[in-house]
């Protein structure tokens, strides 16, 4: 458990707060690409770390976050028209480009005032990046800015990646914790079938033999022993269960400061899942799942499975609420959690959703009662309230700021010998202790640095 200053320091992220300080030394993502899905479209309201800001996407295609009240009167530039090279304010026409100058004041003559004054107002702008179907932004000093963390997934191009987001309405250290956790898929994940006897896969693509023994494995076993190295960006986290005798079978899963994680699921050649929980304020958050495939494209019907709220992915209105969220009890079905599954929730994303909500806004820490299966949550919070504290009390960043290199990890499954220890499954299945995936060319297709 923690003390109710620690689960404090823990959750609270808004401006002035320790937490909130970390968070914004690193990117964090604001919108997905397809939120500004063309030059001169609508502009999009963003909240984050309890910040208002206002997305557009230029003439040139570039997306760029801003301020959103003109400088002239204070009005919301969320109503300003996006036109060729800016933004226009509603109110009185002053026009904005996506560097934040002003490019043009109409209620002024054109005799040199309307110049003069141009030249002495400007839009406040965040530095920002668009990789991997998001669109990123840093809140943090500028002279102390980052190089962008090398998440695998936003190497590759848009063929061999999906992104999605969805809105949570709880805080975004239990939704992070319910991501490391993975003891729990043994039980809250897991369909059966009448008889309660054999797992029939929620989390897998296929249901081959190879994907029934996975699944049987998982739920056989609940009682899961953890393995966990810690590094400078974060945690590897080991669970291994018991397989086929004399064998382990390993659910591998990263942690990377502040606020991302990669699900353990993949064996070699299928695809991979993240996910990184943004704080919206201290009792929401978004949350943004992504899906990759080093070794080949996505297909079309994977993409639309995702879509439609398949593996770490919710269903979602227009809006990214979840169709089934807090407001209606998730849609849970007694009678299919009776006869079919442990919830009774139809999807991965929402059966997590339903138990990270239902522990609160902000979970009370302080009455919990741990054991060997939390270890990974406890490491967690170990790690991240001890870089706070180091921030807050000493003025040091982590070494995560300056190690983008070591965002370009990998997540996956493993079946070995029993023998082996962990270091040595991680050299066996990835080649390398801490899973480090091989580097990348940038790829323009889908990549853009602007506004630094």
């Amino acid at each position: 458990m923690l003390s109710e200053q620690d689960n404090r320091l823990l959750t609270q992220t808004g401006e002035g707060t320790p937490m909130g300080h970390l968070f914004r030394f690193f990117w964090q993502p604001a919108l997905l690409s397809e939120e500004l899905p063309e030059p001169d479209c609508p502009p999009r309201r963003v909240t984050m770390l309890d910040k208002y800001m206002i997305a557009i996407r230029d003439s040139s295609g570039k997306a760029q976050l801003i301020s959103p009240q003109c400088p002239h009167r204070g009005a919301d530039l969320f109503f300003g028209r996006v036109e060729e090279g800016g933004i226009r304010c509603a109110y009185h026409g002053w026009k904005f480009d996506v560097n934040g100058r002003c490019l043009d004041i109409p209620t002024l003559p054109d005799n040199g005032q309307r110049q003069k004054m141009c030249s002495k107002m400007e839009l406040e702008v965040f530095p920002t990046h668009e990789a991997g179907g998001i669109i990123w932004v840093y809140l943090g000093p500028l002279e102390q800015k980052p190089d962008f963390p090398e998440l695998e997934f936003t190497q590759f191009p848009g063929t061999h990646t999906f992104a999605s987001k969805k809105y949570q309405e709880s805080n975004w250290a239990q939704a992070c914790e319910g991501g490391l956790d993975t003891a729990h898929f043994s039980f809250l994940h897991l369909p059966i079938d009448k008889n309660r006897q054999q797992a029939k896969g929620a989390e897998f693509v296929g249901q081959s033999s190879a994907d029934e023994r996975r699944l049987q494995w998982i739920r056989n076993d609940g009682a899961v022993r953890f393995s966990i190295i810690p590094h400078e960006a974060g945690l590897v986290l080991g669970g291994a269960r018991h397989a086929d005798p004399g064998d382990t079978y390993w659910r591998i899963s990263q942690f990377l400061m502040p606020n991302h994680g990669l699900a353990p699921n993949a064996l070699p050649g299928e695809t991979m899942h993240g996910q990184c929980w943004v704080p919206i304020d201290d009792t929401s958050c978004w949350i943004y799942s992504y899906s990759w495939n080093p070794d080949r494209p996505l297909s079309e019907a994977e993409i639309a499975r995702f879509r439609s709220g398949a593996s770490i992915h919710s269903e979602v209105d227009e809006n990214y609420m979840p169709l089934r969220n807090k407001a209606n009890d998730f849609l849970i079905d007694r009678v299919d959690q009776k006869l079919r599954s442990f919830t009774g929730i139809k999807g991965v994303s929402e059966q997590d959703a339903a138990i990270q909500v239902s522990q609160g806004p902000i979970a009370d820490r302080t009455k919990e009662h741990l054991n060997s299966s939390d270890l990974g949550v406890v490491q967690f919070r170990r790690f991240m309230l001890d870089a706070a504290r180091v921030l807050d009390g000493e003025g040091l960043l982590p070494a995560a700021h300056s190690r983008p290199d070591l965002y370009r990890l990998r997540c996956g499954s493993h079946v070995c010998s029993d023998k082996i220890a962990f270091e040595d499954v991680m050299v066996e299945r990835f080649g390398d202790k801490l899973g480090l995936a091989p580097a990348q060319a940038q790829q323009t297709t889908h990549t853009q640095q602007v506004a630094e």
